[in-house]
């Protein structure tokens, strides 16, 4: 085990290089053979909210989000960047877990896209790669909150509340698209909190063992 830790440390990029190719493989072979849910996930709140093309673009930003984080944790606050591999990482394995053994997904998109313009086409394009299907806990609920949480306990941005600010704006208007476009019901949100919150609890010390790790491996 210390020898695995060591090797994390000292490789953080390849760790998560590694564990990105493992997560898309396992993703895209569960949306494969995962085609009929077994569970539909659903509630009458999803029936309340409307569907809403536009909210496409905060949906999309999460795809930017994510190596943002990544990388200027690693280059800057390399102590917050294991918070945030432990976190985000265990909660996106533990949801291949789930959709494994419980297969869910929802029924709620509109048959048609009554608008013709540019959101309208990229919804079909997400719609045509991300099915609706292993949907609970949602995957870009759970690692928009968990990239919030490392963003707003990094040093580097203390004295940034701009960036800080900013950021959990757009984490609202994340978890919003995620119900507005129909790819996720409410539950599914709520679920992808608890889990970012809950592995929070595991993981808030993480950092610091891992960055005093590589300062000892350093000295040697």
């Amino acid at each position: 085990m210390c020898r695995v830790k060591n090797w994390v440390c000292t490789h953080p990029v390849l760790f998560a290089l590694i564990f990105f190719a493992f997560y898309f493989s396992g993703f895209f072979l569960l949306e494969h053979f995962i085609t009929q849910p077994t569970y539909l996930i659903g509630c009458a709140l999803d029936e309340l909210i409307p569907f809403n093309e536009w909210f496409i673009f905060p949906y999309g930003a999460w795809f930017v989000l994510i190596p943002w984080a990544l990388i200027t944790l690693l280059l800057y606050d390399r102590e917050n960047y294991f918070y945030l591999c432990g976190v985000m990482f265990s909660g996106m394995a533990l949801c291949l877990v789930l959709y494994a053994l419980f297969p869910n997904g929802v029924d709620l998109r509109p048959e048609q896209i009554a608008s013709d313009n540019i959101a309208a086409s990229l919804v079909h394009i997400i719609w045509a790669v991300d099915t609706s299907t292993n949907v609970c806990p949602s995957i870009h609920v759970s690692t928009t909150v968990a990239i919030f949480l490392a963003v707003q306990r990094s040093r580097i941005w203390k004295r940034r509340r701009l960036v800080v600010g900013t950021c959990g704006i757009l984490t609202v208007l994340i978890c919003m698209a995620t119900v507005f476009l129909k790819q996720h019901s409410v539950i599914d949100v709520m679920c992808g909190i608890a889990l970012s919150m809950a592995l929070h609890l595991v993981f808030r010390g993480m950092g610091n063992r891992q960055e005093q790790m590589v300062c000892e491996l350093s000295k040697n």
